[in-house]
């Protein structure tokens, strides 16, 4: 978006409003409104005039809206003019296509900024900046400001129909712009408004409908393999009653196998493509999300070749183009064994976590505990040999010295604090001495 511009004025609420009303060239109708003091009348006559800056020369075209968006805010009721001026730039600037869309942002940013940050007729302007923004296919740049997105809804006191409101405007507008992820976001974001305890508010037509857009995007994301988050909102899990196939591709995609994939496509001929779902997309995922079951499941952590091609449905030599993917999508780690044929496992990412789960993670804490206990018994009985080595080594010193006739513990203190010298070295030294 484009920096908003300061605005700096000068003159009596009259005064400027009869200088709009002569670049308007509405002077006649204006001046007796404000000679009879009818400001809000006047104010009427030149906003619904407006429309005609979008055909001002680009040089007055900024100056001129900033006057009115500054008469505009000395209103009463400037909720009532707003729309007006949000829709006018809505609208083709015709004096300068090439520099419309800077002009155009840079007056709605002014507007959003010069209001008090928690007025609510905030969120009227940002909501026409999201559609404004949209319709130039600018979302890039409105991407930043969404980070505050939330907080200026608690400041502007929202209610949850509004919140819903503003989140599927920018949702469609991530859609449109090829962002799927911001998409996704703010569509969970805005079901999460509905009331988790009213069965009639979830089970709404608004509520299934967007609901269905929020399945659709999960199950065909091509980066999207958790699908906790949306199954776990009430509006969600009503479609098992409201739209129980579309639920069951959920729950596929969710905890099952690509061989539940292809019986769902036997038993509900169609359906994809009705839908207009791409079914290449939804094989590779579930085909991914299957080898991910299959690493998660075995307990050796060793996959031969032949029993990944078969959960894929794909043939052996292409096992190893599959595992590369299945590794770039970050669900599972490890190794290729070419020479055995096996894939290793080092990490592997749940599809879900539940009591199946929970019980084979038990199963590898005890073989882990099995292994760290044997490694504690190899250790023990090592460090007991060498002990035993030790000791042996040290009773076979002692009886080499005794048969030596040293005994270390004959060696006394002798006088002046020497020690005195054994008879075998003193006879020694004494040879010595003669020599």
């Amino acid at each position: 978006m484009a920096s908003p511009q300061l605005i700096f004025v000068d003159g009596t609420f009259a005064e400027l409003a009869q200088e709009m009303a002569d670049f308007l060239q509405i002077s006649d109708q204006v001046k007796p409104l404000l000679e009879k003091d009818q400001r809000e009348e006047a104010l009427q006559a030149i906003v619904k005039a407006s429309s005609a800056i979008n055909a001002v020369p680009e040089k007055e075209f900024t100056a001129a809206y900033n006057l009115l968006i500054h008469l505009v805010l000395q209103a009463q009721e400037p909720k009532k003019y707003l729309p007006v001026i949000c829709g006018n730039l809505l609208k083709p600037i015709t004096s300068s296509p090439n520099h419309g869309f800077t002009l155009a942002s840079g007056a709605l940013s002014t507007i959003f900024n010069l209001l008090d940050p928690a007025n609510p007729l905030r969120y009227n302007v940002f909501i026409m900046i999201v559609r404004f923004v949209r319709q130039n296919s600018q979302f890039e740049l409105l991407k930043p400001r969404l980070k505050n997105l939330e907080a200026w809804l608690n400041e502007w006191d929202t209610d949850e129909e509004d919140q819903r409101k503003l989140y599927v405007e920018v949702s469609e507008a991530a859609a449109e712009a090829g962002d799927e992820e911001e998409s996704y976001y703010f569509l969970l974001k805005a079901i999460g408004t509905f009331d988790r305890e009213d069965q009639e508010e979830i089970t709404s037509e608004e509520a299934q409908k967007l609901s269905l857009r929020a399945l659709k995007l999960a199950v065909s994301s091509p980066t999207r393999f958790d699908f906790q988050d949306v199954r776990a909102l009430p509006s969600v899990q009503a479609l098992s009653d409201s739209h129980p196939v579309h639920s069951q591709l959920l729950d596929i995609f969710t905890e099952q196998d690509l061989d539940d994939y292809v019986d769902f496509r036997d038993e509900h001929e169609d359906f994809i493509e009705n839908e207009k779902l791409d079914h290449e997309k939804l094989q590779r995922k579930m085909r991914l999300l299957t080898f991910a079951s299959l690493a998660a499941s075995t307990p050796n952590r060793e996959i031969p070749y032949q029993n990944i091609a078969r959960a894929l449905q794909i043939p052996s030599e292409d096992v190893e183009m599959w595992t590369i993917d299945v590794i770039r999508s970050k669900l599972v780690e490890g190794r290729l064994s070419q020479q055995q044929k096996v894939f290793l496992v080092h990490r592997t990412t749940y599809r879900v976590f539940g009591e199946k789960q929970w019980r084979e993670l038990g199963t590898r804490v005890d073989q882990f505990k099995s292994v760290v206990d044997r490694l504690v018994t190899v250790v023990r009985k090592a460090q007991s040999e060498v002990d035993s080595q030790r000791e042996r080594e040290q009773q076979e010193l002692e009886r080499k010295l005794a048969s030596a006739n040293i005994n270390v513990g004959s060696i006394e203190p002798g006088r002046g604090g020497e020690r005195r010298r054994l008879p075998l070295l003193q006879q020694k030294q004494r040879t010595d001495d003669d020599d």
